[in-house]
């Protein structure tokens, strides 16, 4: 056999042995533990839905989906432990709508979202709520934007602190009906829910989650969630965009991974996750959070998390928010 003949026959084989391979990766995954990076401390809506799907792949795939809490920097620090791991499906990101914000309200990332990561699969959406103290003379959202108009600066607005979900989420609401409220950030929500009772700020945009035992309680008035149709949680609050064509405002969960994962275990996640959620049992258990199950491909989520980036960035650069950390 000649030496050109024996390579090509050894090159072949190479290639035949790639082809098998691919798929291989996927039917052997995940033979570890696998480790789900969240970008927030344990106790918190967040924590709390990366834990329940991570029960559920536990269960569904037969190997350990451990949550990984690396809070700092805005949720920056965990997103960029994922993005230098290895990509190889075992250094998964838990995303919210912190990283779409992210993209804009921090100049000195470390890393670009939408070219280090490969979008796996979404979860759900789950809206803010527009909630005032109870002695505002107004009930309803086109009576507050009269109120506000007629009391230009004399409205302060609550928020979880700069760059908060709750803040550019009143921050769009400013942008879309040409309000003027003063923005007083605090740290974490729980403070300003505090004065928001109290009566020394007039509104919040707080995660519905964290807002409804005490809109149930009546101490503070819902005027509006922020998804585009109502919220079987809350279900005579009317959605924003009944008044404002085009408002909406979700927090989210997805699951991404470092770029360069390969294909076919991105497409194996995607598809135990999008059966994970639909699961009667964790279905209910998100909409316990305000959660409604929201699935589709990769490239689903990819496409949404771009939309995310470049709305969340139209409204970081009308506040002028910029990130202190």
């Amino acid at each position: 056999m000649t030496i050109a003949r024996r390579r090509f026959i050894q090159l072949a084989a190479s290639a035949a042995a790639a082809g098998l391979a691919a798929p291989a990766l996927a039917l052997d995954y995940p033979n570890r533990p696998v480790r789900l990076v969240i970008g927030f401390p344990p106790g918190g809506s967040a924590d709390i839905v990366t834990r329940l799907v991570a029960q559920a792949l536990t269960e569904r795939m037969g190997q350990t989906f451990i949550v990984d809490n690396r809070s700092g920097a805005g949720s920056n620090l965990a997103a960029e432990t994922v993005a230098r791991s290895e990509p190889d499906g075992y250094t998964l990101l838990s995303v919210t709508v912190a990283n779409a914000i992210n993209a804009t309200l921090y100049s000195n990332l470390k890393f670009d979202y939408l070219k280090d990561f490969e979008q796996v699969a979404s979860i759900d959406v789950v809206p803010n709520v527009m909630d005032i103290n109870i002695d505002m003379p107004v009930k309803t959202i086109p009576e507050f934007i009269a109120y506000a108009k007629a009391n230009p600066g004399k409205i302060s607005m609550a928020s979880g602190g700069v760059g908060s979900s709750p803040h550019v989420t009143g921050e769009l609401f400013k942008m879309m009906t040409g309000v003027d409220m003063v923005h007083v950030p605090y740290r974490g929500v729980a403070p300003a829910t505090t004065d928001l009772l109290g009566g020394r700020v007039q509104v919040l945009f707080d995660t519905l989650p964290a807002a409804i035992a005490n809109i149930r309680a009546g101490k503070i008035r819902a005027l509006a969630v922020t998804t585009k149709v109502r919220n079987e949680a809350l279900p005579d609050v009317p959605a924003m965009a009944e008044f404002i064509p085009g408002f909406e405002a979700d927090s989210f969960h997805g699951i991404a991974a470092p770029k360069g994962t390969p294909q076919d275990i991105v497409d194996k996640l995607n598809k135990e996750i999008n059966a994970a959620v639909q699961e009667p049992k964790l279905k209910a258990r998100l909409a316990d959070f305000g959660g409604t199950v929201f699935t589709g491909t990769p490239k689903d989520y990819a496409n949404y998390m771009a939309g995310e980036i470049e709305k969340w960035g139209k409204v970081v650069r009308f506040s002028g928010a910029k990130a202190t950390d």
